[in-house]
């Protein structure tokens, strides 16, 4: 992994997108090749009266495709699919959905379109590099150098935690445990025969070197008596990567846990940019968005109120006091998708995924995420952001402050219409659900970015595409 604006990115992942954004330029240059032969002129862009131009189309082409494999998640990788079914089922529709957006393209800079023939040709080479590109990535990925061996400081609760993790990891990053040192201060929680025991004398750096140790995980809960930081500063000194297992989760996760969580590790760990920069450019982002959004979505809301009249000739619109930003108090607006008396005993309840009280209008819109657009007017009056934390009614964080650590902390951002615990966990309706979206929610209010942004959108048409609305 590494970080691109504070934010993990995998170095596999990085790799594929720089390896298929070339496959699709190539396929550009390829298939105009072709078409060129095929009609007997000479497979030169020198030749061509605006070399440029096709450059560039090609360009737009590769980062058409790669938005819309984006958005139908085919970056988020699980190995052990391999290239099965669901790689075809979104390798299709990616393509579909390029197509459009290029035909948009092409309308809007006309000079850039290269021709139906061409098209037709570049579509076909690029399914076909593709495939063979994600066929060489997956089986490549099985060969053993790609896997990081990793040695974890401590044995109990924790250790046991990030070793579950670093197991099972099926997506971004290939784990080889090569054992544990064991904490005389915890009860021992991992397999006795993973365990390390090392002569008198020997040297923490003497044993992970010899194991073929690439990092250290320091999964230790209790760091009094005992804790070996002077031979892991020789480990780092050495070259040996070494990570604590709040910044290991993190890493592998894309969430803060918050159970075992030190507050030093919060204020001396990086992050939480709120510089009057990262502010203007997000409030511009935001402007920008919301005023796109808009205005490709306005014929849709008219028909979205509509259809929520005609259901039960009820109100179109519904508004709720929310937490925003600082703890302040506000209105959030948005297409009214539950029934009338939906709260009737007078005692707010949480949402739930099938909730009998959602109509049927109401459950397309929330699978959708129509039902938000209306908060659109909240981000321009600056109450919300468009990418942020769920803003929670005042009655649930009154109950959620008491019982999860650290809550308030996702109140130090706007929040937004989507978010990142939106596009990662689903509803919400219990204090153990809370936690988890909370640790996701940390995740962005100390990594939050521009870059970010941008990929929580992505994921957000990704969600909308699928119908898997949070």
């Amino acid at each position: 992994m590494f970080r691109i604006s504070n934010h993990y990115v995998s170095k596999i992942v990085f790799v594929l997108l720089f390896v298929e954004v070339l496959v699709l330029i190539g396929a550009a240059y390829a298939g105009a090749a072709v078409r060129f032969m095929e009609l007997g002129q000479p497979a030169s862009f020198a030749s061509m009266e605006h070399p440029d131009h096709f450059l560039t189309s090609a360009i737009a082409f590769a980062a058409a495709i790669i938005f819309s494999m984006s958005a139908m998640g085919m970056y988020q990788l699980n190995f052990n699919e391999g290239l099965r079914n669901p790689f075809f089922m979104k390798l299709m529709p990616s393509f579909v959905m390029g197509f459009l957006i290029l035909t948009l393209v092409f309308y809007i800079a006309p000079d850039l379109y290269f021709g139906r023939g061409i098209l037709a040709l570049v579509f076909a080479i690029a399914g076909a590099g593709i495939f063979t590109a994600r066929m060489v990535f997956f089986k490549t990925s099985e060969l053993r150098f790609l896997e990081t061996r990793v040695l974890f400081v401590g044995s109990g609760p924790l250790a046991k935690e990030c070793s579950d993790l670093a197991q099972n990891n099926v997506s971004y990053h290939r784990y080889n445990i090569a054992g544990f040192i064991p904490s005389p201060t915890e009860e021992l929680c991992v397999p006795s025969n993973k365990l390390m025991a090392s002569r008198e004398g020997e040297s923490l750096l003497s044993v992970a070197r010899k194991h073929g140790v690439q990092e250290i995980v320091v999964s230790v809960q209790n760091r009094r008596g005992g804790f070996p930081i002077k031979e892991l500063l020789d480990c780092k000194l050495q070259g040996l990567k070494v990570t604590d297992a709040n910044t290991f989760f993190e890493r592998e996760t894309y969430q803060i846990r918050v159970d075992s969580l030190q507050p030093s590790w919060l204020v001396f760990g990086g992050g939480f940019d709120q510089s009057f920069v990262r502010s203007f450019m997000k409030r511009a982002f935001d402007i920008i968005c919301s005023t796109i959004i808009l205005a490709l979505t306005f014929p849709l809301m008219l028909g979205a109120a509509l259809a929520v009249w005609l259901g039960d000739r009820g109100p179109v619109f519904y508004s709720q006091e929310r937490v925003g930003e600082d703890g302040k108090i506000f209105r959030v607006h948005k297409f009214r998708s539950m029934r009338t008396d939906a709260e009737k005993s007078g005692k707010p309840q949480w949402a739930q995924q099938n909730d009998p009280r959602i109509t049927r209008v109401g459950n397309f819109m929330r699978k959708t995420r129509i039902d938000e657009l209306p908060q659109i007017l909240n981000v321009f009056k600056g109450e919300m952001s468009f990418v942020g934390p769920r803003p929670e009614r005042q009655y649930f964080v009154e109950q959620l402050i008491e019982v999860v650590p650290y809550y308030n902390v996702r109140h130090s951002v706007k929040p937004g219409i989507t978010g990142w615990a939106q596009v990662r966990y689903g509803y919400g309706s219990s204090a153990e659900d809370a936690l988890q979206k909370l640790q996701y929610d940390l995740y962005y209010v100390k990594n939050n970015s521009l870059f970010l942004d941008v990929l929580i959108l992505i994921d957000t048409l990704k969600v909308v595409l699928f119908r898997s609305g949070r």
